[in-house]
């Protein structure tokens, strides 16, 4: 089933001093509920704005976007956003951090340490529940920032660059931890990367977008096995699909 669905959309912003541009022209695209969907291309292409656009952070200029899910309403879908920054409040423990949703939400005080307790075990955070956001590392704040997205039970994550402000290794650790969320809870991910390899690893399908005005240039299956360790970057069929997005970008 399709949870989102994209059609002949396009993006224009005002600039009154170079004029008006087209930052997304005539995309089309349908989002499976499920999948793990990766979107790549050249920096300036409308990766993010695409991704904002979903979330209803930004205005669409023309076409739709609609949403056929059992649980978000076709103006109000469910969706939870980390972005590169980590956003946390930094007078709030991490417990309070993950807690916030709900909280704004009126679930019940034991309810919410009950979905935080959930989310904190998932993203390795135990042991730090009473840890405020600077006694914590960069890969902690932004494991911090997921599991309170995911805490208010999004039907759809949407991560834009979420890992690019830590080091090569923790950048590995935090791929391979995402995957593991994605398996065990099978949400609806859709992340923007300007890393190919990344992308190859995490995804379902691979988007591949054009430079400005941003455009479709080809969306590939990934049919890469799960599950999935950072030996698989080896495999022949890991570098066919390298090789196929970096022609293609």
């Amino acid at each position: 089933m399709d949870i989102i669905q994209i059609d002949n959309l396009h993006k224009i912003f005002a600039d009154k001093e170079r004029g008006n541009f087209t930052a997304i022209e005539r995309l089309n695209l349908r989002v499976r509920a499920g999948e793990f969907l990766a979107i790549v291309g050249p920096s300036g292409c409308g990766k993010s704005t695409l991704l904002q656009m979903i979330a209803g952070l930004d205005t669409i200029t023309g076409g739709t976007i609609g949403f056929n899910s059992p649980g978000a309403a076709i103006s109000s879908p469910t969706c939870g956003i980390v972005f590169q920054e980590y956003a946390l409040f930094p007078w709030k423990t991490v417990q309070a951090n993950i807690e916030f949703g709900p909280k704004m939400r009126k679930v019940s005080k034991e309810k919410r340490r009950e979905i935080a307790e959930k989310y904190i075990e998932l993203t390795g955070l135990n042991g730090f529940e009473s840890h405020y956001p600077h006694e914590l590392s960069g890969g902690m704040k932004q494991r911090v920032a997921i599991a309170r997205a995911l805490a208010n039970e999004p039907e759809i994550l949407l991560m834009d660059e979420p890992f690019t402000a830590v080091d090569a290794q923790l950048r590995e650790n935090l791929q391979q931890e995402i995957l593991s969320i994605w398996e065990r809870t099978k949400k609806t991910i859709i992340f923007v990367t300007h890393q190919i390899d990344e992308a190859i690893f995490l995804s379902d399908r691979l988007l591949v977008m054009s430079a400005r005005p941003g455009k479709i240039r080809e969306i590939i299956d990934n049919t890469l096995p799960h599950p999935r360790n950072q030996e698989i970057r080896t495999s022949p069929e890991f570098q066919k699909i390298e090789r196929i997005v970096r022609k293609l970008m």
